[in-house]
């Protein structure tokens, strides 16, 4: 018998959000077992800020450029490589993905895509190399399978859901998008997505191998975790996250040494239409509001390790433990604070591009406990589970294994964003390596991606001036992790530092594959 896969993934889950990784809020001793146990990639790094980019590279192993997602509506292929499809007809596992997946535009409202078909269809697949499919989303909206569910049996409890994209305040202190949710604690998605692994896990014949991939939707906003959960971490005692700077004027200042969208954003000259809501005006958040954010954050964090924890136990009783590997990560992390922000979009920083990423290979393969600091990428997740299967990698993946010991010589991970919205047209290139963070501004276009006049107006949230702040290719983020572990001195300016940045380019664009050339078409607006 080979070894199991459980790939679990969250949305936007930032790296220090765990005890593993310094988290001091969250409680979350299952993960941390993961960790203690198995491997914790300390420099894992997305492939792409946002969740269709960054979950295209995850099933296809492939960079942003090649698999074609550059930006969320932009839909993956039906017939675009993945992995699953690869273990299934080539090592013939069982699989299955049992939550989140947005490979398809979730802003569907002529239902065009089949992801958002398949609940009212009745069906849970084959799609994509995965025998079961049942979806969630971060609300019940559109008909995923969990929207479905929850609307035949408890149809009361939808409307205690904050609206997504909203902006709405709500919980005590007027926060965007919280609220206390009345749902009780079974009915809420995440326990329904360990639920439902759960129920695959018991369709299959104890000798028979899988690949389940568990994607819980939270702690993605909305933040409306159950309310008898909610008050488990009070936010009235939490302090300030670290990344915070403080005072408007230190915000100010800090926003003021980056490309202009930062302060931009910071003050509402920007709209940031492809990262949160587009009312979402971060100068108006207040700290309490900060404080109340985080809190419910680390309670959906909480809820997330719990079940993580009731999914592992039915695996030990099924006798599977010895030989199931377990593989945790996210897709993007959340700025939660810092800078004086939240939310995601073309930020790259650590709080949206540095990972939580753990491995725990199958105690029956030998595989010491390990804290690896070298670069990783969600490219690597793909070649590892052909390793783990003991099938070849197919060609079309580009990333490698993940290492499972300190010295593999990888030097470096790339990140990019292209940005959606034609009138945005912002694109970055950004190149991790030996504690520096570089990211390239190329020159900004205007006629590639979403015409933002077309954005329905329940994702807009209102008519809003189109966003003029253009970049020429010289402009860019220089950072020295050691010395500025927060990011807030830029150094892209600095006569000092012009040699390393020069280096960090050249490596950059030397190692980067190739673009697609036709690029795909942006085809909803999210």
């Amino acid at each position: 018998m080979g070894r199991n896969i459980l790939f679990i993934t969250t949305d936007q889950q930032r790296f220090d959000s765990l005890g593993c990784n310094g988290g001091k809020i969250a409680k979350t001793p299952v993960i941390d077992a993961l960790a203690r146990d198995g491997i914790n990639y300390r420099r894992a790094h997305n492939q792409n800020t946002v969740c269709m980019p960054a979950r295209a590279s995850m099933i296809t192993g492939q960079y942003v450029r090649t698999h074609g997602v550059f930006a969320n509506g932009v839909p993956l292929p039906s017939d675009a490589p993945s992995v699953a499809r690869w273990l299934h007809e080539r090592a013939g596992y069982r699989t299955a993905l049992l939550g989140k997946a947005h490979f398809e535009p979730a802003f569907d409202m002529n239902q065009r895509w089949f992801e958002n078909q398949m609940a009212r269809q009745d069906s849970t697949g084959p799609y994509r190399g995965f025998e079961r499919m049942e979806l969630a989303m971060h609300a019940p909206l559109n008909g995923w399978h969990y929207s479905v569910w929850l609307a035949k049996n408890f149809p009361d409890e939808i409307a205690g859901f904050a609206p997504l994209l909203s902006a709405r305040p709500g919980g005590d202190t007027g926060a965007p998008e919280v609220k206390y949710n009345p749902i009780p604690r079974e009915h809420y998605h995440t326990d329904w997505v360990a639920d439902r692994t759960m129920a695959f896990l018991d369709s299959l014949d104890p000798k028979e191998n899988w690949f389940v991939w568990m994607s819980f939707p939270d702690p993605h906003h909305p933040w409306d975790p159950p309310a008898r959960e909610a008050r488990r971490i009070k936010w009235q005692d939490l302090d300030l996250p670290a990344g915070y700077p403080g005072s408007r004027e230190k915000i100010e200042k800090i926003l003021a040494q980056k490309p202009r969208h930062w302060l931009g954003w910071y003050h509402g000259r920007f709209r940031n239409f492809e990262g949160g809501p587009a009312t979402f005006i971060p100068a108006a958040l207040t700290e309490d509001q900060i404080r109340e954010v985080n809190a419910m954050v680390h309670v959906e964090n909480e809820l997330i390790d719990e079940a993580c924890g009731r999914v592992l136990k039915r695996i030990d009783e099924r006798g599977w433990r010895a030989n199931t590997d377990v593989l945790f990560t996210t897709d993007h992390g959340e700025l939660q604070g810092d800078f004086g922000l939240l939310y995601k979009g073309p930020y790259h920083v650590d709080a949206l591009m540095r990972l939580p990423m753990i491995w725990r290979p199958a105690p029956a393969a030998n595989v010491k406990p390990a804290t690896i600091d070298e670069p990783v990428g969600q490219i690597d997740l793909a070649p590892t589970f052909c390793q783990i299967a003991g099938v070849p990698a197919p060609e079309w993946i580009q990333g490698k294994p993940l290492p499972t010991a300190a010295g593999s010589g990888r030097e470096r991970v790339f990140t990019e964003w292209d940005s959606q919205f034609k009138q945005v047209g912002m694109h970055l290139r950004t190149i991790a390596r030996d504690g520096w963070v570089c990211t390239v501004y190329e020159k900004s276009t205007d006629n590639l991606g979403y015409d933002l006049g077309l954005v329905p107006r329940m994702l807009a949230g209102g008519d809003f001036p189109q966003p003029d702040i253009r970049y020429d290719g010289t402009e860019g983020e220089l950072y020295n992790l050691k010395d500025d572990p927060m990011q807030w001195q830029n150094l892209w300016n600095d006569p000092a530092r012009q040699k390393i940045k020069s280096d960090l380019i050249a490596d950059m664009y030397d190692n980067l594959p190739k673009a697609r050339d036709p690029m795909f078409t942006v085809e909803a607006p999210a």
